[in-house]
């Protein structure tokens, strides 16, 4: 019986999550969760799955979930971020999936490395920001980061049992988003309804902006190189729209591994879990008599400027990779609030990036990091009016 804590129950990643558990029910036992202020969801959850621990993120959630939560049949409850560092911490938890967004899992997933719980992760703030601690951690404590995000857990796969030395490159697919075919003059005009129609993937919102920037493959090849170790020259993005395979390595001697399955999330978080065993899966298998032509296309950072941009804050290193994702959330919550047109995402973090150039060194603790999260994002509020109208 392997026993988890969820931190992001009640979001997508969370709720299939749990969709898995019901599919193991021998094998997998919730231990805690932890969400942001849907109580109604989590009372649902704490209802069903009978966890030791439950977190919100603030003192009013925490009042409202008390009062749904049945009193004979309550778990502990906390809030905020020792209370989400107390369910990723809690002493009879094994493995801990973090699919909370943003950066409020920072201290949390630390903290579980350092308790010696192996981290399921799908949050790719954790490594986009503090890739340097918290592989360090990981190494000194032995703990085993297993990625959740489709094309890392597909990369994952592909490298088992592959020594590093026989590595020549990664290549991250990415579905190219809703506007793949859409001219630079189209996309001055696209609306937030447009981006959040994802031709693929369901997603919450933050997330399918960024894929249809190309800012979600940007922050996937950050996060590639720490999980496996490989600089950004060796990690590449090709367009994939039917998302059928999830990523492919190739080797030194040209072999090209790839990793296909059906586009469903509780797919690669069933391997983290299982891992390293494989369990019977829930899902269709593919059938490849009915698949559609595979398309691969090269990405075009002239019309998607932002997978370009993090590949720059990747090579600078630093704390520029702090900057770039801190100015991307600031644009992507103005242009979701209709305050900012879709190219300005991607000029808002340039400007970030190029204010950042000198003022900071490399983050040797989550202070630091903080410190670079925060300047980018007051610089990038206060400058959102500055940009060019195209």
């Amino acid at each position: 019986m392997k026993r988890i804590a969820i931190l992001g129950s009640t979001g997508s990643i969370g709720r299939s999550a749990l969709s898995v558990v019901d599919a193991h029910p021998d094998a997998l036992e919730v231990v805690a969760l932890a969400a942001g202020e849907n109580t109604a969801a989590l009372a649902e959850q704490a209802a069903k799955y009978r966890p030791r621990l439950v977190g919100v993120a603030t003192p009013a959630a925490l009042d409202d979930l008390s009062r749904r939560l049945d009193a004979g049949e309550r778990a502990a409850l906390c809030c905020g971020t020792d209370g989400l560092i107390a369910v990723a911490t809690h002493p009879d938890v094994d493995i801990v999936l973090c699919a909370s967004s943003g950066t409020a899992g920072l201290e949390a997933v630390l903290a579980a490395i350092d308790a010696g719980k192996t981290i399921a992760l799908a949050n790719k703030e954790v490594l986009v920001m503090a890739g340097a601690l918290m592989m360090d951690a990981a190494r000194r404590n032995r703990v085993a980061i297993l990625p959740v995000d489709s094309e890392h857990n597909a990369i994952h796969q592909c490298l088992h049992g592959r020594r590093p030395d026989e590595l020549r490159r990664l290549i991250l697919t990415a579905s190219g988003g809703p506007f793949r075919t859409l001219s630079r003059a189209e996309l001055e005009r696209v609306t937030t309804a447009d981006a959040l129609r994802h031709p693929t993937w369901q997603m919450g919102k933050k997330i399918t902006i960024d894929s249809a920037t190309l800012m979600n493959k940007g922050l996937e090849v950050i996060e590639a190189r720490w999980l496996f170790g490989v600089p950004a020259s060796q990690i590449d993005v090709v367009i994939h729209p039917q998302s059928i395979v999830h990523s492919l390595v190739e080797l030194r001697d040209g072999s090209v591994i790839a990793q296909l399955g059906v586009t469903d999330m509780r797919l690669p978080i069933q391997y983290a879990f299982s891992y390293p065993d494989r369990w019977d899966g829930a899902l269709p298998a593919l059938d490849f008599t009915r698949l559609p032509a595979l398309e691969f296309q090269p990405p075009d950072t002239e019309r998607f400027p932002c997978l370009g941009l993090a590949y720059r804050a990747l090579e600078q290193g630093g704390a520029w990779p702090i900057v770039l994702n801190a100015a991307n959330e600031v644009a992507v919550e103005a242009f979701l609030a209709g305050r900012l047109p879709f190219p300005a995402i991607a000029r808002t973090i340039e400007q970030a990036l190029d204010a950042a150039a000198g003022r900071f060194g490399t983050p040797e603790s989550l202070a630091d990091v903080r410190a670079a999260d925060a300047w980018s994002r007051t610089f990038s509020r206060e400058t959102l009016g500055t940009l060019p109208s195209s």
